[in-house]
């Protein structure tokens, strides 16, 4: 079902912006395999996945300092730095590594991306274009969306790495726009939780929030202009004359 918090002028849009984790594909559990094993390494005990899952979302040194915390049962901001940048980077390595050993894209995604790629050739006079940006170093989210046959459909695939600020600092989202000469009301950014709900409010383009993945926890702290359920909805909340909303 798509909620509508905001109608969007889908017939203006110029630029789709996807986030990655919990939006387009679910790595969730070599996630936390490799925070487990950066656990392991450091002679700390491993931590339940939904909880290591919980930290997704402000990039990797977040999620590893978090996850030290409470390994450690201490507040975040008294983790030792030089502990952190060990096991961030023996996390970077393992993950490097074992990026694809469970992660999939989500039921919905390659359909969905197909039957946006098409909006490209413009029936209707406005080009479109579609892009990835994420908080995961920029990469490992390549190499996923190669493994994953994801690649093909974006422009850029940005990294939290890419930029000097991560999400939701509005920096990339208006480095994209940039790029391709979209303006804010023409841009609408697609994610799984309340960083990129934020983003897209930092940079003034429309939001289209992800009710599955990881974020829902916090999505509607936030709330999107526009909610869907599943991959398969972003066509009818995308494509122009597809439509088919009820009011939230």
């Amino acid at each position: 079902m798509i909620r509508v918090f905001r109608p969007i002028p889908v017939e203006r849009l110029k630029l789709l912006v996807f986030d990655l984790d919990g939006t387009l594909i679910d790595s969730a559990q070599d996630l936390c395999n490799s925070v487990n094993a950066a656990l392991s390494h450091f002679g700390r005990a491993p931590l339940p996945d939904p909880q290591i899952a919980s930290f997704v979302g402000n990039g990797a040194p977040v999620m590893v300092r978090r996850s030290l915390a409470v390994a450690d049962g201490i507040p975040a901001d008294r983790v030792d730095e030089k502990l952190l940048a060990d096991a961030l980077a023996f996390f970077l390595g393992y993950y490097r590594e074992h990026k694809l050993d469970f992660t999939y894209a989500y039921e919905g995604v390659l359909e969905a991306l197909a039957a946006l790629r098409h909006l490209h050739d413009a029936p209707d006079g406005v080009p479109r274009t579609m892009a990835v940006l994420t908080n995961k170093p920029v990469r490992p989210a390549r190499g996923i969306c190669e493994g994953l046959r994801l690649a093909g459909y974006f422009l850029h695939i940005y990294g939290g790495d890419s930029f000097p600020l991560k999400k939701p600092d509005p920096a990339g989202l208006r480095s994209l726009m940039e790029e391709t000469g979209a303006r804010p009301e023409e841009t609408v950014m697609i994610g799984d939780s309340r960083v990129d709900v934020e983003t897209a409010r930092n940079a003034q383009v429309w939001s289209l929030g992800c009710d599955f993945g990881f974020g829902p926890r916090n999505l509607m702290e936030t709330p999107p202009d526009v909610l869907v359920d599943s991959p398969a909805e972003w066509t009818d909340a995308l494509i122009p004359g597809k439509g088919a909303y009820k009011e939230a």
